[in-house]
């Protein structure tokens, strides 16, 4: 049968080379005790340094593949209103468990970001970690989706695997990772990258994230870059 005539079928045909699979991920989440960095309750040290410095301010906020919430529950805490969304149900429970032990004001949908109605419009749209675990093909329905829920005046964060850096994400060609079936564990993202992808948009800040020792009450790690935007 010949199923393609628009381009959401395209966008689905190519989805078959890398499943979006929800079970994985909550296999993933699943053993809370892994010692997996971003587990920890704490927020990004990107993001408290945007909130610090007077670069974000309190307003409505989406936490794009919010995992179990620690970036949720901190911008509730600092005057967000905020909704968190992710694919997979094990991480939302614990997200919803977190919450509910600082009684945040917070909501939580489970499903694909690209599928839900979302409402918006959002002051701030916050990701870390999810751009960088997507298909090539879906960094359009990722534009698309910042274009309808992000307002004017507002800003987009997105944090993920630097490219050029020991330890982090794929460098493949978007062309040979369709070939080989395989994101490769994610991808990495060079500055130039960035910039291309996100041009609409105005830059910010963007820079690595910072190393943060055991205890520091802030996440970061130095293989991961931080990129703030605003939509002009």
């Amino acid at each position: 049968m010949r199923d393609i005539r628009t381009v959401e079928d395209v966008l689905r045909l190519l989805d078959g080379f890398f499943p979006r699979d929800a079970a994985w991920w909550d296999g993933f989440y699943a053993d809370r005790d892994r010692p997996v960095p971003f587990f920890v309750d704490k927020p990004d040290e990107n993001l408290v340094s945007y909130l610090d410095r007077g670069l974000l301010t309190p307003g409505r906020a989406l936490d794009l593949g919010c995992g179990p919430g620690r970036n949720t529950l901190y911008l509730a805490a600092n005057g967000f209103s905020v909704d968190g969304v992710d694919l997979s149900a094990t991480a939302l429970e614990w997200a919803g468990e977190r919450a509910a032990e600082t009684g945040a004001d917070v909501r939580f949908r489970q499903g694909d970001a690209f599928e839900l109605d979302l409402g918006g419009p959002y002051d701030l749209i916050y990701d870390a970690g999810c751009f960088h675990h997507l298909a090539p093909h879906r960094r359009v329905s990722y534009l698309s989706l910042v274009d309808r829920y992000l307002g004017v005046g507002g800003h987009l964060v997105v944090t993920g695997f630097s490219a050029g850096v020991a330890d982090s994400g794929s460098e493949t060609p978007d062309a040979e990772l369709y070939r080989r079936g395989s994101l490769e564990g994610g991808l990495a993202y060079s500055d130039e990258d960035l910039r291309h992808v996100f041009a609409d948009l105005t830059e910010v800040e963007l820079r690595r994230m910072r190393d943060e020792p055991d205890g520091s009450p802030h996440f970061g790690e130095p293989f991961l870059f931080a990129a703030l935007f605003r939509r002009d």
